[in-house]
């Protein structure tokens, strides 16, 4: 079985157990559940089967161990000997190199945490172990973070001598426990497509700019009148920043008269004082 269908499986288990605490269809819930719980799963572990692909091309030769567990969980195991010198926290050029090819592969996948947790043997006091323990693995955390690794995704622990990965029985078995492991640990963000970068509207010219003119409609698609002087004629809409004035075709509007008011003139004045009755004069017509 892949460790895709691995984590589709895990995660319909969950999904399933999830969708009953809402009440309810327990059985509905829990098939819904199970279905929203089985993408996800897929969904990490499709990622994490890239990540630790790229991992193990790039750490090819290397000495690093690299096991893939079911909880979508990659666990890279550097040897003591590899990254320090004995009874020392200062990287090796070797280690340099090693940690620059895990970094790049991290920053490829960057929806995962990283624990790095320092081991040593049981030669020396306990205290001194558990120190030296925490500085290899401090050592390990500040140089993925200067090679780009997002400091808030690692943590770092040191255990001593507490946890060997064989008996201390030997120089050999001795030398495998003093070792760095990095546990790379899928969120559940991993796989999920990234939004898309929503688009901002454009409401016209840039910032600081002049408006730009507007479009002038002819008159004609209103059915006014084209000609100017005509009844009902709409003088054209001046381009922004330009004088009416000097368009062509302008004609003032008429301008309002504030003298005295002017009295009829009905033209020379009579004899008699009275100005001729221009309508011809009619004799009363009464019927017979």
């Amino acid at each position: 079985m892949s460790n895709t269908a691995k984590g589709a499986g895990l995660g319909a288990v969950v999904g399933a157990g999830a969708g009953t605490l809402f009440g309810g269809n327990d059985a509905k819930n829990a098939a819904l559940g199970a279905l929203a719980g089985g993408v996800l799963g897929a969904a990490i572990g499709g990622y994490m089967d890239h990540q630790e692909q790229e991992m193990r091309e790039s750490l090819q030769g290397t000495g690093i161990e690299i096991q893939r567990t079911a909880e979508n969980r990659l666990d890279l195991t550097m040897p003591g000997d590899v990254l320090f010198a004995f009874n020392s926290a200062n990287l090796t050029p070797q280690a340099m190199q090693s940690l620059d090819s895990v970094a790049n592969v991290l920053n490829h996948y960057p929806e995962s945490t990283v624990v790095v947790t320092g081991h040593t043997d049981d030669i020396g006091k306990d205290a001194y172990n558990q120190r030296l323990s925490e500085q290899r693995a401090e050592s390990v955390a500040k140089y993925l973070a200067q090679r780009g690794v997002n400091p808030a995704r690692i943590s770092q622990q040191g255990m001593g001598k507490r946890a060997p990965k064989f008996p201390n029985t030997s120089e050999e078995n001795r030398a495998r426990n003093r070792r760095v492991e990095l546990a790379i640990i899928a969120n559940q963000n991993a796989g999920g497509a990234a939004p898309a970068p929503q688009q901002q509207p454009v409401y016209g010219p840039q910032s600081g700019s002049y408006p730009q003119p507007q479009p002038v409609y002819s008159p004609q698609s209103s059915g006014y009148p084209s000609q100017p002087g005509s009844y009902g004629y709409v003088q054209p809409a001046a381009p922004y920043g330009a004088s009416p004035q000097t368009q062509p075709g302008y004609t003032p509007p008429p301008q309002p008269y504030y003298g005295p008011p002017q009295q009829p003139v009905y033209g020379p004045p009579q004899p008699g004082g009275y100005a001729p009755n221009p309508y011809p004069s009619q004799q009363p017509y009464y019927p017979r």
